[in-house]
């Protein structure tokens, strides 16, 4: 299987699917969704392509059971982030264990894993279906795997991010917002009329670094956190500025919904008004993405324990947000399992073509047990 890992790997990283909501003019996914869709047919599977927002395609590749059985859903996402940096981000280089490439990790082995599973699956004749989500967009605003929720159904899924084999259970969600500090525009050299609205905010800067360090922290993936990721305001170095707009995010943990962060940050602002009863500012949130978490004791989760037969890391968790939490709350007990390496959003990116063998037999393995 080492060989036909890095060959559609290879194939797979050569393909430019740079997230066109991160780069403007990224190429983002109709060539790679049109090589999968391909693949999948060349290697007897179904092949259906989905296509709500114009230009942003998934794949959803099948491998037919007899009937009567049960679905497994293997999900993996398409896009990539930008190639700034990198000397030659599509090219696949093999030294030893690592292949380096743009996607790579993140998470193109995973997508390489999820497609060879399902081909092989689809000669063992089993009762249920096993379908591969290639999705679009996870990098963004994940609108390929909110389609793909509305074209099927599943009694399990597996997400194939990189989790360097760790049955990862839990993951971080985040909220976007802003905050907007408003003072009142005035000529530098007349301070009397002027609100220095920039400078109004720097007790709320100092308030979200206190926010930070008070957060709690889960067993699984760790400490929640708030960073105060933009801020702009000012029109010209001779006029006291109006407006001071402060882009944050905040990582929640599982159990932590988008109503407990905006209460904390309207705490946050009415302790500052307090401090400054001259304070102007308001909340507003801009995108929400939940937390996951499935019970231990999940049979999803055993199952890819038991069929990595020693092979997979330990039962965890792992910071990052994917798309899994938008398949388990579409009501599908879901796990991530995916390969070891570095480099996600890096100059220097790679992952471990053993590891991506591990993943993909493993696939197999809890196919053939869930779906017979």
């Amino acid at each position: 299987m080492r060989d036909d890992i890095t060959a559609l790997l290879g194939a797979l990283v050569a393909i430019d699917s740079v997230n066109p909501e991160l780069v403007p003019g990224g190429a983002g996914e109709a060539e790679i969704a049109a090589f999968v869709a391909g693949w999948a047919r060349d290697a007897g599977l179904v092949a259906e392509r989905l296509e709500a927002t114009p230009g942003r395609p998934s794949v959803l590749v099948r491998a037919p059971g007899r009937g009567g059985g049960r679905t497994l859903l293997l999900c993996a996402h398409l896009d990539t982030v930008g190639h700034d940096g990198m000397a030659d981000p599509l090219a696949a280089r093999v030294d030893g264990d690592r292949l380096y490439a743009r996607g790579a990790y993140d998470m193109k082995a995973g997508l390489a894993a999820a497609l060879l599973a399902c081909r092989a699956v689809a000669a063992r004749g089993l009762a249920g279906d096993v379908v591969v989500a290639a999705v679009a967009d996870e990098e963004h605003a994940s609108v390929g795997v909110q389609e793909a929720l509305g074209a099927i159904r599943a009694d399990a899924a597996i997400v194939t991010e990189p989790t360097e084999l760790a049955v990862a259970i839990a993951h971080k969600g985040f909220v976007w917002a802003e905050i907007e500090v408003t003072g009142r525009a005035a000529h530098g050299s007349r301070p009397h009329l002027g609100v220095d609205a920039i400078v109004k905010a720097g007790p709320v800067l100092t308030a979200l670094g206190e926010l930070d360090g008070a957060l709690g922290e889960h067993p699984l993936v760790g400490r929640g956190s708030v960073h105060a990721s933009l801020i702009s305001g000012g029109a010209e170095l001779s006029s006291y500025p109006a407006q001071c707009v402060i882009g944050l995010e905040r990582r929640t943990l599982p159990g932590e919904t988008a109503a407990d962060v905006e209460a904390e940050l309207d705490a946050l602002l009415d302790g500052c008004r307090a401090a400054d009863p001259e304070l102007v500012a308001e909340r507003r949130t801009l995108l929400v993405r939940e937390p996951f978490a499935v019970a231990e004791d999940a049979a999803i989760v055993r199952a890819v324990v038991d069929a990595a037969d020693g092979r997979a890391g330990p039962v965890a968790g792992v910071s990052f947000w994917a798309d899994s939490a938008f398949i388990a709350a579409a009501g599908i007990p879901t796990v991530l399992f995916g390969p070891g390496g570095a480099g996600a959003h890096a100059v220097e990116e790679w992952v471990s073509l053993g590891d991506t063998e591990v993943v993909a037999r493993t696939l197999v393995r809890v196919a053939e047990r869930l779906c017979a």
